[in-house]
């Protein structure tokens, strides 16, 4: 019964719970950052490359071949392009996330440097500073 106890406090405690927040939106975002590149930044690209798009170059190593069963393989792709699109991706990923807590970071700061608002005097002093004023009255 300890073992299930110990399990519940693991799963509940909020380390967890934001670390699976964290990869839910993580992936979501990750998939907006892929159609982002995907259909607004390299269609542009591909053009400027005369047509070309990086997931379409390869270096062919072996041509199609005939297979022990007789059936016809296809050939053998060094698919470097495919490496390109997933760098560009890092880099726009990284970037957009660099720029995400770049902003945070400057609103933390003027959260820190807005002065924090006086604290209020004691009670009992400003108990003699109403004495001290009826005083000076009367």
């Amino acid at each position: 019964m300890g073992m299930l106890k110990e399990f519940k406090e693991f799963a509940v405690k909020g380390n967890v719970v934001d670390l699976a927040v964290a990869v839910i939106i993580g992936g979501a975002f990750g998939k907006i950052v892929a159609s982002f590149v995907k259909d607004i930044v390299m269609p542009p690209i591909g053009m400027l490359l005369g047509g070309v798009e990086f997931t379409d170059l390869a270096i062919v190593l072996k041509e199609n071949s005939i297979g022990p069963a007789g059936e016809e393989l296809g050939p053998v792709l060094l698919t470097y392009g495919i490496f390109i699109q997933n760098v560009v991706d890092f880099i726009i990923v990284a970037f957009v996330i660099f720029m995400a807590v770049k902003g945070i970071n400057s609103m933390k700061k003027k959260e820190e440097a807005a002065p924090a608002p006086p604290a209020a005097p004691p009670k009992s002093e400003v108990l003699l500073e109403e004495i001290r004023d009826l005083l000076k009255k009367g």
